[in-house]
């Protein structure tokens, strides 16, 4: 369990806001039918502000929230859900995309579970109107500058990579991703003009020994509950910040004589995700190099709509979000796959509040869901039963009440 990831001391009560927030509308369907007794007393009590967003955001939302529920009744788990806008949707309510009550609610909560923010709508807004500006803002505001997203095939699922299965069959490896600094905040950065009277447009990649020193803490320590390695990727050929970055990992190792590091390249990284992603355990990358590398792991296993994530900070709630865009093409049809947002739970309580058995349950039961042949249109293939998103979240709700067996290393 990584420190940077426990929540301990008093609960906050969330504060009542100023503005009146009606959750997105979820159909009836989208909800449990019948209410679960709970089998175990609540012996720990948490409080969860759950971000719905934009376009299928909601429907996610929804169907891990009902994951949380049932988990905990039979867990022994209490929670307290906090609906708060954030993305277009608060744009269209308060004229931001990330206002003060939600990030204040964000804050007091043990972790925050976000569904997915953006849209057509909101693509011409200038910069500080868009809904991805209230999520840099709401990580900043968190302070979690560790992104962790894994990407393993799942042996159902082998066949819906682009990659041959041989390839693609056994890949089980985890991005950790420097998320608040580099060039996306370095500083200078902006328009101007050269000494020919070109406008030219610039940015500053530039990291501190500190910034390099806690992400690289987070990804020793992820790695030495994984399989012992770790590949930090920079390029340091070429970047005086990456250098400094290779040197500051390389000091650092010395504090883990059980994990192996090793260095490669961003280029090389790339090439090697495709051509051999099994010998990855553990990666480790700058905020641009993570992005990417991070994005291209997560095609490796078939379906964006499987992966989900966790950024996590030195104190203060973590933030919980599946990796996927909004996809407003399909908003409101029954045709996402909520289960990287119930992986995504299954994160937060793992990595956000410490609960290593429910957050196993979880992952069983998303296992179990795909073992009995249950697939929504992204990872459905001949011999399968295609489900909307509704269906498949009633199906893992009734393999996490049947108790499965924890099968996961």
């Amino acid at each position: 369990m990584m420190a940077a990831s426990l929540h301990t001391g008093v609960r906050i009560p969330i504060k009542s806001h100023q503005f009146h927030y009606k959750p997105p509308h979820i159909h009836p369907s989208f909800r449990l039918a019948t209410i679960r007794c709970s089998v175990a007393a609540p012996s720990k009590r948490y409080s969860i502000t759950l971000l719905p967003g934009d376009g299928i955001g909601p429907e996610v939302i929804s169907v891990a929230k009902n994951a949380l529920q049932l988990t905990g009744s039979l867990e022994g788990i209490e929670f307290g859900f906090n609906e708060m806008p954030m993305g277009g949707v608060a744009i269209d309510l308060t004229g931001v995309p990330l206002p003060e009550e939600t990030l204040s609610a964000a804050k007091q909560s043990d972790a925050v579970l976000l569904g997915a923010i953006g849209g057509y709508k909101w693509d011409n807004n200038k910069k500080h109107l868009k809904p991805e500006t209230g999520l840099l803002q709401l990580r900043e505001g968190l302070k979690v500058f560790a992104n962790l997203r894994p990407a393993s095939v799942l042996p159902q699922l082998v066949d819906a990579s682009t990659l041959k299965r041989e390839v693609a069959e056994g890949v089980d490896l985890m991005v950790v991703r420097e998320l608040t600094g580099g060039i996306y905040f370095g500083k200078p950065r902006g328009f101007g003009t050269n000494e020919n009277g070109e406008e030219i447009g610039f940015n500053t990649e530039v990291y501190a020994t500190y910034e390099v020193e806690r992400i690289a803490r987070v990804a020793f320590e992820t790695a030495r509950k994984r399989r012992g390695k770790l590949c930090s990727v920079d390029k340091a050929n070429v970047l005086e910040a990456s250098m400094h970055w290779r040197r500051i990992v390389s000091e650092l190792s010395k504090e883990y004589p059980d994990v192996e590091l090793s260095h490669m390249y961003v280029d090389n990284a790339a090439m090697q995700l495709v051509r051999n992603p099994k010998q990855f355990d553990t990666i480790v990358t700058n905020n641009i190099f993570g992005d990417i590398l991070s994005d291209e792991a997560s095609m490796i296993t078939g379906s964006i709509g499987m992966l989900p994530s966790a950024s996590v900070g030195e104190s203060g709630p973590g933030l919980f979000e599946p990796i996927h865009g909004s996809a407003p093409d399909i908003a409101g049809q029954d045709k996402a796959n909520p289960l990287a947002t119930v992986l995504s739970a299954a994160m937060l309580l793992k990595y956000g509040l410490g609960e290593e058995k429910a957050a196993q349950r979880i992952e069983a039961a998303v296992l179990d869901t795909l073992n009995q042949g249950f697939r929504t249109s992204d990872i459905y293939s001949a011999g399968h039963k295609l489900v909307g998103c509704k269906e498949m979240g009633e199906e893992v709700l009734k393999s996490i009440e049947a108790q499965v067996p924890v099968l996961l290393s």
